[in-house]
């Protein structure tokens, strides 16, 4: 798994709108990088939920929303049609991003739940970790953001 100051690691994924997404060209800005176990699921619409209604603080707090399951492109856009996501959600059926990031559990073969909050230079800056207590993924983030705001 990157580390804190590691570079994170750069992906190419199409977004639910058929838009393709590279990491990298988020660079000048933070991007709030989440993985989740599996759409549709409880723990992971509720997740979801909570970032999705407070997607705009978290742009407005200076960051970028991507959310990653190991779900299809297809599966994750269905998601994101039900529950109104605004904000880029990728599926990872081939787990290319989930490998590189460290995060698939060894068995389940599907993702942790993990978030990193990645620098506008591209490095990781912080890592958050929950796997029951979803709704600490966004609390955590609105909290690291508002004690460290980029600066003017």
């Amino acid at each position: 798994m990157p580390a804190v100051g590691d570079s994170a690691p750069d992906f190419t994924a199409t977004d639910c709108r058929g838009a393709p997404l590279r990491l990298s060209s988020l660079r000048g800005r933070r991007v709030v990088l989440f993985f989740f176990p599996k759409a549709f699921t409880i723990g992971c619409t509720i997740e979801n939920r909570a970032f999705r209604d407070n997607h705009l603080l978290v742009k407005e707090l200076g960051a970028e929303l991507v959310g990653v399951s190991v779900d299809t492109q297809r599966t994750q856009c269905e998601f994101a049609e039900q529950e109104d996501i605004r904000f880029a959600l990728l599926g990872d059926e081939s787990r290319d991003i989930s490998r590189a990031y460290d995060v698939l559990w060894p068995v389940l073969n599907i993702d942790r739940r993990v978030t990193f909050i990645i620098d506008p230079h591209g490095r990781v800056e912080h890592i958050i970790r929950h796997e029951v207590r979803v709704y600490r993924h966004l609390d955590d983030v609105l909290r690291y953001l508002r004690d460290n705001p980029l600066p003017a």
